[in-house]
């Protein structure tokens, strides 16, 4: 994270979340710190909203909050809740601001429905908005206010909560110019979350250089563009890789640029990516995100939710999913349009490349898709082999390129990245083994930004760079049986440097002399003290 002060926030609030959580492991107390950040977001953003639209006007020395309450007394509540979910997409009750909350807490005043009722009143106004609904319906559901983990009784749980909100709330969350930072100071707790939780975290993290890496190849021909530029992560964990290609685009965090797509089989993942991208600035309308099972629940066709026609097909795709995941391959499947072009499925006991196939049909022709997976896929035989060979002669594949091990929460194991492109007019494949180049940290390895950076170069230079990289005909693939296993084509093979034996008998000898005359000199020391060997 390049703000600091965004750093030294998040790790002050980190340090609350060790203190606070009690029994409650990490990656479950993420369930709490992290969703009453984005209520705190929600709120202050309508706050903003009242102000930007005129509704209110706090120079007459009111608080924004208590002026939304007059304003509310003399229009009624439904009115304005709907004049502020046109808008934003959703709406909060007076009571139930942060600002409320906060101040009903220092006073003594919650109750342990409070909680409870903010968050079913928040869910209600979620359908105002029809066409926000499905962005903020049920985001809130997931928090167990009953978890003992809280407390043991009802009153334990509420004082916790309270403490969170607290804690919390004395902190500013803006940098020294004053800049919103929240979205960060977010996404750097996801990640620490993530790290806890080890082989969990994995599940919806990918670490931001890996992030860096596929943001930058399918952006890597990108000219300055007008139209909106689409992508899709169908495994998309916390939303973190969306976020990431969009800092990569020119202009891109201006609203509209990007539209984001999204699928996430985990519903509190899928509800941390909906707040991660919102707390990034990323509004409703353009987002869409579902909580699906990608492999058996395809994107949806044609018309969304909100009845406006949606790309099936996208300008990148990303992914990092599970690796070697377990998959319904049921022989119905060769019927699907994702698979039937392949003449095989996916082995049950490896969804690696039915994530492939599935990330490729929603690449349009002008694209380029990025996805992480193990280094099995390179090499395995079978299905696996045949669906291999059938991308490769039908010139979709584009590089591969190998990752150092121990980069990833909950996984040792090296990686690689897989490049497609559906336009390609050049036969060959790019390979970059950069396995070997890293930063050794205490738990896991990392990229430096001179790692990136050469890893991207080399992908568009596209040379053969000695021990590093090798473009590889088709020939020379087809000659390997289709076996994409990269040392079959970068030679990483380092000379030892040879032995100088007379040298070394010179040194032996040197040191028997040595040896020598200090064993001379320690018995002549000992026949001073009068000591018989």
């Amino acid at each position: 994270m390049a703000n600091v002060k965004a750093q030294t926030i998040s790790s002050q609030l980190w340090a609350i979340a060790n203190d606070l959580r009690g029994t409650m492991d990490a990656s479950s107390f993420k369930d709490y710190i992290l969703p009453f950040l984005f209520y705190k977001y929600l709120s202050t953003h309508q706050e903003e909203y009242l102000v930007d639209s005129g509704l209110v006007d706090p120079s007459e020395g009111k608080s924004v909050n208590e002026l939304y309450k007059e304003i509310v007394e003399q229009e009624g509540l439904e009115d304005c809740l709907m004049d502020i979910a046109g808008s934003l997409g959703y709406a909060i009750n007076p009571e139930d601001t942060w600002v409320s909350l906060t101040e009903s807490i220092h006073n003594g005043t919650v109750v342990p429905g409070d909680y409870q009722r903010i968050f079913e009143n928040f869910n209600a106004n979620a359908e105002i908005n029809q066409e926000a609904s499905a962005d903020f319906r049920g985001i809130f559901n997931y928090i167990n206010l009953g978890d003992s983990g809280l407390g043991a009784t009802t009153a334990g749980r509420t004082k916790t909560l309270n403490a969170v909100v607290s804690k919390i709330d004395e902190i500013e969350y803006k940098d020294e110019s004053g800049k919103d930072i929240l979205g960060e100071i977010y996404e750097y707790l996801i990640g620490k979350f993530a790290a806890n939780a080890g082989k969990k975290g994995g599940e919806f993290y990918t670490p931001h250089e890996v992030s860096i890496i596929l943001a930058k190849l399918v952006t890597a021909n990108l000219e300055n563009r007008e139209d909106t530029f689409t992508v899709y992560d169908p495994t998309m964990g916390s939303g973190s890789l969306l976020l990431t290609v969009r800092n990569e685009i020119p202009d891109g965090s201006r609203q509209g640029a990007v539209s984001f797509y999204g699928q996430e089989l985990n519903t509190v993942t899928y509800n941390l990516a909906r707040m991660n991208l919102m707390m990034h600035g990323v509004t409703y309308n353009n987002m869409n995100l579902h909580n699906a099972d990608t492999l058996e629940s395809d994107w949806p066709d044609g018309v969304d939710h909100d009845g406006i026609d949606r790309p099936r097909s996208f300008d990148a795709v990303v992914a990092n999913p599970p690796y070697s995941a377990k998959w319904d391959n049921n022989e119905s499947k060769l019927k699907d349009p994702r698979f039937s072009d392949y003449g095989k499925l996916a082995p049950a006991s490896k969804a690696d490349y039915a994530f492939i196939l599935h990330s490729l049909y929603h690449l349009n022709t002008e694209g380029t898709m990025a996805i992480v997976l193990p280094h099995g896929v390179l090499f395995r035989g079978a299905a696996e082999g045949k669906i291999r060979e059938t991308l490769i002669e039908k010139n979709y594949l584009d590089a591969v390129i190998g990752l150092p091990a121990n980069l990833f929460y909950g996984t040792s194991i090296p990686t690689t990245i897989l490049v497609f492109k559906k336009n390609r007019t050049n036969r060959d494949v790019l390979f970059i083994d950069a396995s070997n180049e890293f930063e050794k940290g205490k738990n896991q390895n990392n990229l430096s930004e001179e790692n990136i950076a050469k890893i991207i170069d080399t992908y568009r230079n596209r040379v053969d760079v000695e021990k590093y990289a090798h473009v590889a005909s088709l020939e020379e693939i087809k000659e390997n049986d289709y076996n994409l296993n990269i040392p079959r084509y970068v030679d990483t093979f380092e000379e030892e440097e040879e032995l100088d034996l007379d040298e070394i008998n010179r040194m032996i000898e040197q040191d028997n002399r040595d040896i020598a005359a200090l064993e001379k000199e320690i018995a002549e020391q000992l026949a001073l003290l009068g000591v018989k060997l």
